[in-house]
């Protein structure tokens, strides 16, 4: 494999979090005087960048930080009832084993994420678990992983589920993986030209054939 180190988005991209996050943000909603969001809207919210999402849904910025930190600690109190997306475990376990470091960067808590792989059974695959509460943040943490394991930029891949995950990457100048299992539409992230897309986990084995 050309890389030394994957780098992992959580939600929608190792965990299938899409159905309870819509769900703890309906019980948060009315206390931000925000509508919430019914099960047939996730098709068209797909499409959505971030920023297309908050101006949908009339979510001020400045609610954002809130909303994250409230959510993920709800979050925590069901994490155990939270399923892997299929196929991914094994997948894990075999990409590990090509590259130098792996670990997660995500929006959610770092608790929360370490509370899940444990659960099932992949803590140990994972060198770091990441996090920033800012959903527009990404980028500068990229940055820092990358230095911090000494890597050129060609040699780091980070994989997420969202827009915001490939913006991110190519602010950071770091290669990008988008998966169309998570939030984002595959339309939508084909569009946002990520240097793959993968539409299984067992996809990800074409990086095994990636000489270096």
């Amino acid at each position: 494999m050309i890389y030394k180190s994957l780098v992992f988005d959580f939600d929608g991209t190792i965990a299938d979090t899409l159905g309870e996050t819509r769900l703890i943000y309906n019980q948060l909603a009315p206390d931000y005087g925000l509508r919430q969001v019914a099960a047939h809207e996730l098709d068209h919210l797909r499409h959505l960048s971030l920023k297309e999402l908050l101006e949908h849904l009339n979510i001020p910025k400045r609610r954002v930080p809130a909303l994250i930190s409230r959510g993920t600690s709800m979050m925590r109190g069901n994490i155990n009832q939270l399923q892997l997306i299929p196929g991914m475990a094994e997948i894990l376990v075999e990409l590990r084993k090509h590259v130098r470091s792996f670990g997660v960067l995500t929006s959610n808590a770092t608790a929360n994420v370490d509370l899940f792989l444990r659960n099932h059974g992949l803590r140990e695959q994972f060198d770091f678990i990441s996090s920033t509460s800012k959903l527009t943040g990404k980028a500068k943490h990229l940055k820092a992983i990358r230095k911090t394991f000494s890597l050129k930029p060609e040699e780091l891949l980070y994989i997420g589920d969202e827009l915001r995950d490939v913006k991110a990457s190519q602010k950071a100048g770091i290669p990008i993986a988008a998966v169309t299992w998570g939030f984002n539409s595959r339309e939508s992230l084909a569009a946002s030209a990520p240097n793959y897309l993968f539409d299984t986990p067992s996809d990800f084995l074409q990086l095994l054939g990636e000489a270096s």
